[in-house]
């Protein structure tokens, strides 16, 4: 009603930039086990500081940069802009997670299928 962009959908883009960086590479935010499980990543944290109005129309740029590799966790950076305007800035932490259907979620070290994939985005230091 504001004429500008609800929250909400810095979240949305935040997971759909996850989604794209995974294919990028291969893989899949969801892999199918053959014991019936699955491997996926849900969200433990997720914040956006907005720092500017994006409006209906305007086309943001979405970066994400992976900001941690944790022996279980991914945590990613994602910044939005449009042109040199900063809009807003993200965090997300994502676990890797066997999930079996009636089970909770459990927690699991990040298969090498993955971190071999992702050490090329290694952030510095």
């Amino acid at each position: 009603m504001a004429g500008i962009v609800h929250f909400s959908n810095f979240y949305r883009w935040m997971e759909q930039a996850e989604h794209e960086f995974f294919r990028s590479l291969g893989l899949s935010i969801v892999n199918h086990q053959t014991n019936g499980s699955s491997l996926g990543w849900p969200r433990v944290a997720a914040t956006c500081r907005f720092e500017s109005p994006a409006r209906y129309e305007d086309v943001l740029d979405v970066k994400l940069m992976l900001q941690r590799i944790g022996v279980k966790s991914l945590t990613y950076d994602v910044h939005f802009a449009i042109g040199d305007r900063v809009v807003a800035r993200g965090t997300m932490k994502t676990v890797c997670c066997s999930i079996e259907r009636d089970q909770p979620l459990r927690s699991i070290q990040i298969p090498n299928e993955y971190t071999s994939k992702l050490q090329e985005y290694r952030p510095e230091g």
